[in-house]
């Protein structure tokens, strides 16, 4: 097969009117999560022959005229309207798969006053759509959509009549499998997959409308400028940064001129400056600028600037406002110490100070994640950073996440390591090789950086979740054509991050006694378990098997913990708690983590899931407690380690989360906060890093 073309790929995606673009100050825009949104639903195509457009309504509908809120779920809409099973109680989430098989009209009327004006050109921007079907303007489709991941923009001029308009989103039957078991390198539909069960989740697959939606009228002949491109950078010693701005200027924003203004959240102004668009066609970079540096958790404040783009056009109009948050700081990498002289680089230095990265592996909040509020984001997250946590990974499983999470972390200090949207699949784990699929993932890749790159917390790009070469002999590496065409994307719009091929990478997948000394534990993932020995099975061995580990980064390890009988009353429905085992349908969901029979083997109560939740807990509480500490006493022999989970999607009984479904921490976050805000570690002698940096 021949090699995709990159830049080919680049200009396809920056300029398909699938990609959301820029606004025009002079674009009417409308928030069409203010109108009256209902959703119908059918068995498959029916409503084709039945569902009146003009009207909205369908004599032949299962689901009728039922209140629907923007950005929403269907699920979420069912369930409000009292005509689906809560699926977090007990196994009623099996009630519920049904959803899938039906396809599901959202609709609404578009107000006249809205696009009274004809002058320019009527468009739908919509930011996130899960997951394929089509847009139907009056009855008449506007256009299709099949991809989860990137934004989509419909022209509907063609299809309005005079007054009286109407809207109806048509979202078919998602992909039957996309679950944790399976075969990476036939994956072809790009939606999350984590909503189709894993070890901790399962089987609840949203459709819906997950992101905002607007209605633009605008002047094609505007002066805009479109894909814009903020990079910065700071002094390593000094108060000092830099900014480069790129952009593609429409022809008739060639003509006109750009001012850039760049000020505190205080409005005190730290560049002012007018330049000719045509200038932003290749990078402009603005240096020696006085600003305060941005810090990780823990290790300083994060000081945040306000950067205004503004576009005048030849008739000194202003025609376009582009306003971003950033912020100014040195990210480097720096080699273990110990490591291998071709081992990956494992150690952050931020504003020349080397840490250790410890946090979790971030997952989506909910099944649901359409309906998410931006205070489920708040909660949790300010949560971590007073654990002291400084950094997240955003799993690969999920989906590209709210704004609300980045720009809540560039606030926190909380750093980013970002996870594409592929992931291993059990069975096999090799990424897909196909022209089509890797044209869709570089259109995703692009969207993700361009939408992400000018965040202060970004930290890694990441290929994505476990993936293996065939055989799963070890981590994919930037050979694989997949992997290789999202390195190249990244590579042209943000070449001052690292770029991963994976979450593991290098040589191994594991470390274990087998491979320690060698040199070839890089970024490893696991255990999920507490690694006993065949003859011992306490926590010497434990604390043994961490402290010989020679890995320099672990992005996934845990330990699994219970959650507290209160929780587990509170979402068990009519099921009994015990026994704690696979036997009973409760616990089936987590069959990975049950410890039951372990916890029998010590001569427990059988009777009593109050001691079982007390035994699993103080397990889970030591157990992670010495991992954590260990990996962070070799720093900077170890770069970092990445708790496996952070916090539960879905009440299940068991698992490696440390916060549960409620947002109530697991006995183990306090321990794990003494060693997180322990910085002693930074008054070491570092004269290795002092060396290296």
């Amino acid at each position: 097969m021949k090699k995709v073309n990159i830049l080919f790929v680049l200009c396809i995606v920056c300029f398909s009117p699938l990609f959301l673009k820029t606004n025009s100050l002079n674009a009417q825009v409308q928030d069409v999560s203010s109108l009256d949104w209902r959703l119908w639903g059918y068995r498959p195509n029916v409503w084709r022959m039945n569902f009146n457009f003009e009207h909205l309504e369908g004599s032949w509908a299962e689901y009728v005229d039922i209140p629907m809120e923007l950005p929403g779920s269907v699920q979420a809409a069912l369930l409000k309207a009292g005509l689906i099973d809560d699926w977090t109680i007990g196994i009623d989430y099996r009630n519920n798969e049904w959803i899938e098989n039906r396809h599901w009209l959202v609709v609404t009327e578009i107000p006249d006053a809205w696009i009274e004006d004809r002058k320019g050109n009527i468009e739908i921007h919509c930011k996130g759509l899960d997951y394929k079907g089509s847009l139907m303007v009056n009855g008449n489709e506007a256009g299709r959509f099949n991809n989860a991941f990137i934004p989509y923009t419909f022209e509907i001029s063609a299809f309005l009549k005079e007054s009286n308009n109407t809207l109806a989103f048509v979202f078919e039957c998602p992909p039957e499998n996309l679950a944790q078991i399976g075969w990476t390198s036939k994956i072809s539909d790009w939606k999350p997959r984590f909503n189709y069960g894993w070890d901790w989740m399962p089987r609840i697959v949203q459709t819906g409308i997950w992101d905002d939606v607007y209605l633009k009228v605008a002047n094609e002949y505007d002066a805009v400028l479109e894909q814009v491109q903020i990079l910065t950078s700071a002094d390593k010693k000094r108060e000092i940064g830099s900014l480069s701005v790129r952009a593609f200027p429409n022809a008739a924003a060639l003509k006109g001129k750009v001012k850039i203004e760049l000020s505190d959240l205080n409005g005190k102004k730290i560049l002012d400056e007018s330049i000719d668009a045509l200038e932003l066609t290749s990078t402009k970079k603005w240096n020696d600028l006085k600003v305060k540096r941005w810090y990780p958790n823990g290790l300083g404040e994060q000081p945040l600037y306000n950067l205004q783009l503004t576009v005048v056009d030849e008739k000194g109009e202003v025609t376009q406002q582009e306003n971003k948050r950033i912020g100014f700081r040195s990210l480097e990498w720096l080699p273990c110490e110990g490591a291998a002289p071709e081992a990956d680089p494992w150690i952050c230095s931020v504003n020349d100070q080397p840490f250790f990265i410890q946090g979790v592996n971030w997952t989506p909040i909910r099944p649901n994640f359409a309906d998410l509020k931006k205070e489920d984001y708040s909660r949790l997250l300010l949560m971590y950073k007073e654990m002291g946590i400084n950094t997240i990974r955003i799993w690969g499983g999920g989906f590209p996440e709210k704004d609300w999470l980045y720009d809540l972390c560039d606030e926190l200090g909380i750093l980013i390591w970002q996870d594409f949207p592929l992931s291993s699949s059990g069975l096999e784990n090799y990424p897909p090789e196909g022209e089509e699929e890797i044209y869709s993932i570089t259109r995703i890749v692009t969207r993700y950086v361009s939408r992400l790159h000018h965040h202060a917390s970004l930290m890694i790009w990441c290929a994505g979740n476990e993936l293996y070469e065939i055989g799963d002999t070890a981590p994919v590496t930037d050979k694989h054509r997949m992997i290789a065409a999202m390195k190249d994307v990244v590579i042209a719009m943000d070449p001052t991050r690292k770029f991963v091929p994976g979450s593991p990478s290098g040589p191994s997948i594991y470390a274990n006694y087998n491979t320690f000394g060698k040199g070839i534990n890089w970024d490893v993932h696991g255990p999920w378990n507490l690694p006993f020995t065949e003859h011992d099975n306490t926590m010497n061995a434990v604390r043994k098997y961490w402290e010989d580990s020679d890995a320099l980064m672990h992005s996934e390890a845990g330990v699994p913990g219970a959650m507290s009988t209160e929780m587990m009353r509170k979402y068990k429905g009519e099921l009994a708690l015990l026994p704690a085992n696979i036997e009973n349908p409760l616990w089936r969901i987590v069959n990975w983590w049950i410890d039951w029979s372990e916890y029998l083997g010590q001569g427990n109560d059988p009777e009593s899931i109050d001691a079982y939740v007390e035994w699993s807990q103080t397990r889970q509480k030591e157990g992670l407690s010495i991992a954590v500490k260990a990996s962070k006493d070799r720093f900077p022999r170890c770069g970092g380690f990445l708790i496996w989970m952070g916090h539960d999607s879905f009440p299940c009984p068991i698992n490696t989360s440390i916060i549960d479904f409620d947002g109530n921490p697991k006995p183990v976050v306090a321990e794990l906060a003494k060693i997180f805000k322990d910085n002693s570690y930074l008054n070491k002698d570092n004269s290795y890093l002092n060396r290296v940096k």
